[in-house]
């Protein structure tokens, strides 16, 4: 019964990090090249800076919680 608790638990960590790495990955790189609204382009590495800071710890956690 343990052993399918944990792999049911790993899976679940996977399916959570899953999307935030492909929205790092993907998403916020999209949208440096195409800015909604161009005037405000000069707020957006600052906004982008603070979004990737902020997925290290959550990846740190994830990681923990995976070796968990």
């Amino acid at each position: 019964m343990k052993r399918e608790s944990t792999l049911f638990l790993k899976m679940a960590v996977l399916l959570i990090g899953t999307p935030v790495l492909s929205l790092c990955l993907f998403g916020l790189i999209r949208l440096t090249n195409q800015p909604v609204n161009p005037d405000y382009a000069y707020m957006l590495y600052p906004i982008l800076i603070v979004m990737y800071v902020s997925a290290a710890p959550f990846f740190v956690a994830l990681y923990q919680a995976f070796e968990l």
